[in-house]
């Protein structure tokens, strides 16, 4: 189909649709089309051509998550530079003296109105799998932050620093290179066969499934024994490293305080797999933990070989 309309000079809708039904290429040439426009307007914005280029690559990735919910599209070019300027307003209060939260139609558009599922976008069409196989060339330390920031509620800088333990301008920075490499990796990848993310996805949160209820259960540690290596290391929230022994007593301790972990949503790469689990604090201590847990697994030939936690801060 993409040899198709490349030969008659495809109008935006004809390429949006066909983009919609799993061309990936097609969404290359839309933004091959309106690359200028959307630099104009973020060049108009700030001002500074590094920062202009971030921001139209950022809203290239937030149009491949969002492609299947433009509802006119023959009016993709308008729709392509509203992203670019909600990018840029973001940035612009980003870099102001007042503390602000991600502002809506940004990244974490899919959090006002939209699914709950920061990954059930690209779940709707084809282009999903393209994604994360773009997302597979980074380099470890790029994809971890750009799975948080995109991919999870762990979206914020200062979240993400201090996950990876690394300070907010190394975040900004690998953000930027990751931006830089999955622009190039997804127009290079676009012909390619993909591997099937869906099915990834749905196998490791069917992991995640069994070891809570197995850990509801008192079973925690029998449930993970085979998945994890023998000397992998837990990085608590603190800082604290421990061995996988006091990961199992923790979660005794919480199911006596009457705590329970409730399975919002997993997101899965061949090298790091990632849960985010609400917190349900006992009824008569409404306030005794955080609202939410992130569990980072990094694996090593299909087994666990090491965990960072991560509590959900309270808004």
């Amino acid at each position: 189909m993409l040899e198709q309309l490349v030969e008659k000079e495809p109008s935006d809708g004809e390429l949006v649709r066909a983009a919609q039904a799993g061309e990936a290429g097609c969404l290359g040439l839309l933004l091959d089309r309106h690359r200028a426009g959307m630099h104009a307007v973020a060049l108009g914005l700030l001002g500074d051509v590094p920062d202009a280029e971030d921001a139209v690559q950022e809203a290239a990735i937030v149009a491949l998550r969002r492609l299947g919910d433009v509802r006119d599209p023959d009016a993709v070019g308008s729709w392509l530079r509203m992203i670019v300027r909600n990018m840029c307003r973001a940035r612009l209060r980003r870099m102001s003296a007042v503390p602000m939260a991600t502002p809506s139609g940004t990244v974490a558009m899919n959090r006002t109105g939209g699914p709950s599922d920061p990954a059930e976008v690209l779940d709707r069409h084809a282009l999903r799998d393209w994604v994360w196989t773009a997302l597979e060339e980074l380099t470890p330390g790029l994809r971890l932050v750009t799975m948080l920031r995109y991919f999870t509620d762990v979206s914020a800088y200062e979240d993400i620093a201090t996950l990876c333990s690394i300070p907010v301008g190394t975040v900004r920075s690998r953000l930027s290179q990751a931006r830089t490499k999955l622009t190039a990796a997804l127009s290079s990848s676009a012909d390619r066969a993909h591997g099937d993310v869906g099915a990834l996805g749905m196998r490791h949160r069917g992991l995640a499934e069994d070891v809570l209820r197995s850990a509801h259960r008192g079973e925690f540690l029998p449930a993970v024994a085979e998945r994890w290596l023998p000397h992998a290391e837990v990085t608590w929230p603190t800082g604290r490293r421990t061995d996988l022994s006091y990961l199992g007593g923790a979660f005794e301790r919480d199911l006596s305080d009457g705590v329970r972990q409730q399975l919002v949503d997993v997101v899965a790469s061949r090298e790091v797999v990632i849960w985010q689990s609400a917190l349900l604090s006992p009824p008569q201590d409404p306030l005794h933990c955080p609202p939410g847990i992130v569990w980072v697994h990094f694996l090593k030939g299909g087994r666990v070989s090491g965990l960072r936690l991560f509590h959900l801060p309270r808004r």
